[in-house]
Order: C-alpha cells, then structure tokens, then sequence
C-alpha cells in the first residue's frame, strides 16, 4: 500500500532536481548570452544577437544537450543606441522532461544589462 506513495516521492524528487538543474542551464547560456550582447552592441558593425543566440545555444549544448527540449533563444533590446539607458536582454525558455505523466514543466529565465562602451569625458 505505502509502495506507489513511496515511488511518486521517488520521482518527485528527481523531477524536483531536473527542474532546477535545467533552471540552472538556462540561467547560465541567458548570462553568457546577455555577455555577448552587451560586449557587442555598441558597435552597430557587429550582429550581436546572432552572436548572442549561437553563444546561449552552445552553452545549452555544453551543459545538457538532452535537458532542455525544444530551447528558445530570444534577444531584444530597450531604450536607444547611445544613450545612458540602452539595454539588452536574452531570454531563454525551454521545455523540462517529466518523469511524472500528465505534467509539463517550462522554464524561462531572462538576463540583461546595460551596453558596454566607452562613453568619452569632456
């Protein structure tokens, strides 16, 4: 009688666990991602939302290639180029493997930051 309750903690634990290793996936390849971004925005020479989204998605394939199904990489950008308040982001969303059926867990995490440049003093 205690067996099924014993086995769905067993798989709630371990879907408890893949769950935030894949939270903690999709934050990383966001920050590196969002680096990227930042480093190349200023220049309007550089594409740095693919570069952006190729460094996030390399990132997702270094450290859990099967984790993350179905990744979505997104870049934007707020405020104008040039000015104090220009800010990128990279937002990745993906879908996390259930181990209980009938469920479906997604994870979305967002990094962003000012552009990096070199503003001179006059």
């Amino acid at each position: 009688m205690l067996t099924p309750i014993l086995f769905f903690l067993i798989f709630a634990t371990v879907q408890f666990a893949l769950y935030f290793f894949a939270r903690h996936v999709a934050i990383a390849a966001a920050q590196e991602g969002a680096r990227v971004a930042r480093a190349e925005a200023a220049n309007p020479a550089e594409n740095w939302s693919a570069d952006a989204k190729s460094k996030a998605n390399a990132w997702i394939s270094q450290l859990a290639p099967s984790l993350l199904s179905g990744s979505r990489v997104v870049t934007s950008t707020k405020g104008t180029r040039g000015a104090d308040g220009w800010t990128v982001s990279v937002t990745v969303t993906a879908t996390v493997p259930s181990l209980i059926p009938g469920t479906t867990m997604r994870v979305s995490e967002t990094s962003s930051g000012p552009i990096e440049q070199f503003i001179p003093d006059n």
